[in-house]
């Protein structure tokens, strides 16, 4: 069972990233503030959780949550600031643009740049412990899996749709056979020594 808060007297928003390990397309992050009082048996880690099952529970966390947001960092900031920055900014653009101000924010991992302002702490596995963090894990998932689903039908040789771009030995096949496109992070070794593009 998911526990609904950290503190009990302060407003907490969960926040959560989808996306560092893929090869392409953006990091998404979400913060989410469920009420105290929040009950839902169904919420879990998304990871945990089906495709069909997130996409249930996203249109009620969006209407129960005292405030939500998402943020994102594209692939090409990615490769200026790397992968763990890269993320630490996304929940940065998530809190910035939640309507309610937290009092505290509960981090999924083991590290986090600190917000201006407003006190933290990372919580590893906390999509699994709290119900906040699993509220933001299932929106960042959703929302960067619409984009690659979209993005899937401008650049289909590499089955996004499918692995969401991830990297998938038929994703790998396709980078080696096609090349990486503009999506790609070229900062990340995008094909394993034996599969290397001969450029």
């Amino acid at each position: 069972m998911l526990k609904a808060y950290f503190h009990k007297q302060k407003t907490e928003a969960g926040c959560d990233e989808a996306g560092r390990g893929c090869l392409a397309g953006p990091v998404y992050a979400a913060a989410v503030i469920l009420p105290r009082n929040y009950k839902n048996k169904w919420l879990n880690d998304s990871k945990k959780l089906s495709d069909a099952d997130r996409y249930l529970l996203r249109p009620e966390i969006e209407e129960k949550a005292l405030a939500w947001a998402c943020g994102v960092v594209d692939e090409k900031e990615i490769d200026e600031i790397n992968i763990l920055n890269a993320s630490f900014l996304a929940m940065h653009r998530a809190i910035d643009q939640l309507q309610l101000k937290p009092e505290h924010l509960l981090i999924d991992g083991n590290r986090f740049k600190a917000y201006p302002n407003i006190p933290h702490t990372c919580i590893v596995k906390g999509d699994a412990k709290f119900m906040a963090i699993a509220a933001a894990s299932i929106l960042a998932k959703t929302y960067r899996d619409d984009f690659m689903k979209e993005m899937a039908k401008k650049y289909p040789v590499y089955a996004w749709e499918q692995n969401m771009g991830y990297p998938t030995k038929k994703h790998r096949e396709a980078i080696r056979q096609h090349g990486p496109c503009d999506l790609h992070r070229l900062s990340y070794q995008l094909l394993p020594a034996q599969m290397r593009l001969d450029l």
